[in-house]
């Protein structure tokens, strides 16, 4: 490897931690803003979210110019092609907790849903933990925490699961709260699919590190619920 490429590929690797931390950040802001019914710290982040977009675009640019330039050998190749799905992954997750901070504006608007939204902040600290830790992996260099979250994937369904069952009983109990449990139902599988991100971030790891495809499918369980698109951008 040239001095130069070796020195493109760290700062390529520091711009994708950099991203990781913001993303991280945006996630449990967004889970607090529904929380705290935290109007201020929705609208910022929904301005904020305009930073990771900039972010990838700007990996995205850098590590195609490095492919075209040095033609990097294969451990260095997977490296660099490693920043571009990485980056994409995280500027989805800050999508997503836009989308959430959206939704929050709108429930702070009505009666909070107290013990709902104590199951979110649960399932936003367990998917936000699962973020950080694939994150710390990379910057590590280590394979072996980004495989915990991958064995681990199930654990975000099954709080997702309870809190579906949860929020329709609720719906379907008190017709009041259908507005809000609908909001809660969005914010609920935006999270869900964040913590896949996370594992897709685990996937890319261990193939950037060892060359190698995760083999088998991702540890699930067996919910099975009517589809709740997340919100869209």
């Amino acid at each position: 490897m040239t001095r130069s490429l070796a020195a493109e590929l760290r700062q390529l690797t520091a711009e994708v931690i950099r991203m990781g931390g913001l993303a991280e950040a945006q996630v449990v802001d967004a889970v607090d803003a529904v929380v705290r019914r935290d109007v201020p710290l929705a609208q910022a982040l929904i301005i904020r979210d305009l930073r990771l977009d900039t972010m990838q675009s700007e990996v995205e640019r850098r590590a195609l110019a490095l492919i075209g330039r040095h033609h990097p050998g294969e451990a260095d190749l997977r490296r660099a092609i490693s920043t571009l799905k990485l980056a994409m992954n995280l500027e989805r997750c800050g999508d997503l907790a836009r989308n959430i901070a959206k939704r929050s504006l709108v429930l702070s608007a009505g009666e909070p849903l107290l013990p709902l939204t104590g199951a979110i902040e649960r399932l936003g600290r367990l998917v936000s933990s699962r973020l950080r830790e694939v994150l710390d992996a990379y910057s590590a260099g280590d394979v072996e925490p980004a495989l915990d979250v991958w064995r681990r994937d199930g654990e975000v369904d099954e709080h997702y699961e309870s809190l579906f069952r949860e929020l329709l009983s609720m719906m379907s109990t008190y017709p009041d709260s259908v507005a809000a449990g609908a909001h809660l139902l969005f914010v609920a599988k935006n999270l869900e699919r964040i913590g896949d991100h996370a594992t897709n971030i685990a996937e890319i790891l261990h193939f950037q590190m060892t060359g190698e495809e995760l083999v088998g499918e991702r540890p699930k369980i067996s919910f099975q619920a009517p589809q709740v698109e997340a919100a869209s951008s």
